[in-house]
């Protein structure tokens, strides 16, 4: 049976998209208390399934699947540009496919208004009643308010009218950082993008025995199932190593591993491997936030998709990414040895470069010289770094890593950073491989 928690958030889910929703009017249509509503709601905001937003409240919207992700709502504009919503409210839970700045002749503008856009406009009401007339939102730059027609024709067409004290390009800017972050989101892959289904799972349950097992083990040839109760939830992990000499009529609790280890569906693949191969299992369960099972993940299917992931192009681009792009690699016959420039926006109020940036420079030239040696991403353990000169902007950095030692699952390596022939940084930087084929 399910818990007064997913009771409520079934009930949410339940409502209609663009609903208002408040702990009290939750608390009372369900007859829980306005703890138990407000920890649920909280819930129901992580999972994308409602938008609270200052001065408007919390609303039902669209729960985004992963392809939609980098579309945002007209809630999640509010919030972005610290707005006010002075009409349309019921239209908060739609989502943008686009915007347009208005600062053109009118004409010339409508053209690009499209249904689902949004119109960003400074203190010009003909432009925001023709904007509402063709379907856009309308987003007010400069704190103006508008006409109460404007108001009323979006409340009628359910169209909002948002005003923000920012001018049209910091609002823009904002706009455009949101979306660019929802793609790198968009990115990273989850444990729930890759799980096998708890119904596609072979499973035991407490009141299964140690025949159950072989049974299973015939079957299909695998050696590890999660353990769960009659709720659902995970609460051990049977593997060969634990049945060994067992009674088969002994009781599966008997022998199981409890408290295994588990992830939930938002674990990065990323972190599922490091798990994996740090505690050296072959399967993880997947759990929802109750610890009731969703499904499973193997370390073939952990390391395949790593491998995909890398061969991803990619669209938005972390700082990382930025740093890495702009390392070269110097090819002069001796050991690897990698350059990088360095651009103003990598350095600090100082003007040298940045210590971030140092560490990930580190990092990446180790990881391109144990590449070479052994295929496979790294985790860094440990790293001991001595910033021995500041590196002022515009400089070329040398990268110069040497690889210590590398056993099956580490490797050590020493990395020195020169500027003009002297040593700038040092470091010894201990990582986990985390090879496709360990």
């Amino acid at each position: 049976m399910a818990t007064k928690h997913e009771q409520i958030i079934e009930y949410i889910e339940s409502l209609e998209i663009g609903s208002k929703i408040s702990v009290r009017q939750i608390a009372k249509a369900l007859s829980v208390s306005e703890g138990t509503a407000y920890r649920a709601i909280k819930e129901a905001e992580n999972q994308g399934v409602v938008s609270t937003i200052e001065r408007v409240g919390t609303i039902r919207i669209e729960r985004k699947l992963k392809e939609n992700i980098e579309k945002l709502t007209f809630a999640e504009v509010v919030n972005i540009v610290d707005g006010q919503v002075l009409g349309g409210r019921e239209g908060l839970h739609k989502t943008l496919n686009k915007f347009v700045i208005g600062a053109m002749k009118l004409d010339a503008m409508m053209r690009y208004v499209d249904p689902g856009s949004l119109l960003i406009v400074g203190n010009r009401e003909n432009a925001h009643e023709l904007g509402l007339n063709s379907g856009a939102a309308v987003l007010i730059t400069g704190g103006f308010d508008t006409t109460d027609e404007v108001k009323r024709l979006a409340d009628s067409l359910k169209l909002p009218v948002i005003s923000s004290s920012y001018d049209s390009f910091t609002v823009a800017t904002m706009i455009n950082r949101a979306i660019y972050d929802q793609l790198i989101k968009k990115e990273i892959v989850l444990a729930s993008d890759i799980l096998i289904p708890a119904e596609k799972t072979h499973l035991l349950t407490t009141s299964d025995n140690v025949e159950k097992w072989y049974e299973l083990n015939q079957k299909t040839q695998h050696s590890r199932y999660p353990v769960i109760d009659s709720q659902m939830k995970v609460v051990g992990i049977v593997t060969s190593k634990d049945i060994i000499g067992m009674e088969r009529s002994l009781m599966i609790d008997k022998v199981m591993t409890r408290s295994p280890i588990t992830v939930t569906h938002k674990t990065s693949v990323a972190s599922c491997a490091h798990i994996m191969i740090w505690e050296g299992i072959e399967l993880l369960p997947v759990v929802n936030n109750a610890q009731k099972l969703l499904g499973i993940l193997t370390r073939q299917d952990v390391l395949k998709s790593m491998q995909m992931i890398q061969k991803q192009p990619q669209v938005g681009e972390t700082f990382d990414d930025l740093i890495t792009a702009s390392i070269t690699e110097v090819k002069d016959g001796q050991a690897p040895r990698y350059k990088f420039g360095v651009t103003p926006q990598m350095t600090n109020y100082l003007g040298t470069v940045s210590y971030g940036v140092m560490t990930t420079l580190v990092i990446e030239g180790a990881s391109r010289a144990l590449r070479k040696i052994k295929k496979g991403d790294i985790v860094v353990e440990n790293l001991t770094f001595y910033f021995i000169k500041p590196v002022q902007m515009e400089s070329t950095i040398e990268i110069v890593p040497r690889v210590l030692e590398v056993s099956r699952k580490f490797g050590k390596v020493d990395v020195e950073l020169y500027h003009e022939g002297a040593v700038v940084g040092k470091a010894l930087l201990l990582a986990q491989l985390i090879g496709h084929r360990s």
